[in-house]
């Protein structure tokens, strides 16, 4: 009989507006080693993945020990750090893109079967056909949903499929879901990644030099806990790592590769490698195509901290101009400041960010940023450095206009909210009060994240 025991911290968290960022997964299976703080390292250098909740658990075998709470991981696991013991365990950090937010959807998640025990799963993604496949679960398999997620559905796909054996009914659950999705999954005896066919999501494999493996987001968790990068995980690939080592199979082939390009633009920490390509460099050499686009005069080039900081050092090198902190901010107040009242909601970027006036005063300034959402945040920004003293104050943005909402895993709000849907570029600079706006191009951002897979980036946010 399977044992399963739980603590849980249930603080919820103000998120301020910006891209939210989709979930970030981590599994460890390393026999004799702590697996519980392994996990807990590698899930914290994903953090900028979800800010939301967080949730870690770790087995034996025959014994399950969770430990969930909503927030950042250092308020989530305030009450119990997860030393936990046994000889595998997967995490997830959140931030919800399908259901609300509430203790109840923290994953992982669990499913209980017969001839398997338990199912534990990790999600990052979203599902396009989810409240169809919910709704035939339902109603074929009377199952009863704990939560409002998406990975619920894939959960019950998996241990309520016919099939004998438990990896051809992963195989056949996920073949019947369209989406998104980088999963770990975990059972007594077992530690699996998947891939989702068309690459939307990044996911890496990584070894221990002692032996054992672990599964990642991104190759930065890996670092984090000392691990090796084996390999990133193909489209469609679903890696086995149990006390033989791993195994691996292509379970679902499509013809189009589609990865997400905000992954390189906006998401990813920029230490990681996402399909063969660093993240640094990317960025990198955004800002330096955002340069040779760019057809004003000015005296210095400045990131918004921290998104812009690796275009503008591009920017700086391709165009000359001196690269200049502008902005400082405040490392203490988090992407998830607990803020009571609506003044100080109001207060947000003055308390995050704060103008260097001595390099500001009397200069025209090119102003770095990932992307433009909202509009919110980039106004008052823009009034501090007007406040401060400066000139003028170009923005360039290291992405085309966003356009559309992200039906994948990303919380792009619906569309009448994203400011490029509803203004021209004219217009959002006159609502920005800049002197001039200039978007990177499409074509200069797909020449400038380069292809060694040859696929597709995915740039529906990006369309006309």
């Amino acid at each position: 009989m399977f044992k399963f025991s739980h603590s849980e911290n249930n603080t919820a968290s103000y998120v301020p507006h910006k891209w939210h960022e989709e979930c970030g997964v981590f599994g460890i299976w390393a026999p004799g080693q702590p697996v519980g703080d392994l996990c807990y390292l590698g899930l914290f250098s994903l953090q900028h993945r979800g800010q939301e909740s967080a949730g870690i658990a770790v087995t034996n075998g025959l014994h399950i020990d969770e430990v969930k709470g909503m927030g950042l991981m250092s308020v989530a696991f305030r009450e119990r750090k997860p030393t936990l013991k046994g000889h595998a365990a997967i995490g997830h950090v959140r931030y919800s893109t399908f259901g609300s937010s509430s203790f109840s959807n923290i994953q992982p998640i669990f499913a209980y079967t017969s001839s398997d025990g338990f199912i534990g799963l990790g999600h990052n993604g979203n599902l396009t056909n989810a409240t169809e496949l919910k709704d035939k679960l339902i109603s074929e398999e009377n199952c009863q949903f704990q939560t409002t997620t998406d990975s619920e559905v894939m959960l019950n796909l998996i241990a309520t499929g016919k099939e004998k054996n438990l990896l051809d009914r992963i195989e056949s659950g996920l073949k019947q879901v369209t989406g998104a999705y980088s999963n770990v999954i975990l059972t007594p005896n077992k530690l699996i990644g998947i891939r989702d066919p068309q690459g939307f999501r990044p996911l890496c494999l990584g070894k221990f030099p002692g032996g054992g493996f672990c599964i990642s987001s991104e190759t930065c968790g890996l670092d984090a806990v000392k691990a090796e990068l084996i390999k990133e995980f193909e489209p469609g690939e679903m890696i086995v790592i149990d006390k033989n080592g791993y195994s691996s199979k292509i379970i679902n082939k499509s013809d189009i590769i589609t990865a997400c390009i905000f992954e390189h633009i906006y998401f990813a920490r920029p230490d990681s490698t996402i399909d063969g390509l660093s993240v640094w460099q990317t960025r990198f050499r955004l800002g330096e195509q955002l340069a040779r686009e760019f057809n004003d005069t000015a005296d210095l080039v400045m990131p918004v901290p921290d998104t812009g900081i690796t275009s503008a050092l591009g920017f700086s090198r391709q165009s000359g101009l001196p690269y200049v902190e502008g902005l400082i901010k405040n490392r203490y107040v988090g992407r998830s400041f607990i803020m009571p009242e609506q003044i100080s909601r109001e207060l947000t970027v003055e308390m995050k960010l704060n103008p260097i006036k001595v390099n500001l005063e009397d200069k025209n300034i090119v102003l770095i940023d990932d992307s433009i959402v909202r509009g919110t945040t980039s106004k008052k920004i823009i009034s501090l450095l007007r406040k401060a003293g400066a000139r003028k104050v170009h923005m360039c943005v290291s992405s085309p206009p966003i356009t559309h909402p992200c039906y994948y895993g990303i919380d792009t709000s619906i569309r009448k909210e994203l400011i490029a849907a509803v203004k021209t570029v004219p217009e959002i600079r006159d609502f920005l009060d800049l002197d001039s706006l200039h978007y990177l191009s499409k074509q200069g951002l797909l020449e400038s994240v380069y292809d060694p897979l040859q696929k597709q980036n995915c740039v529906e946010c990006f369309k006309s």
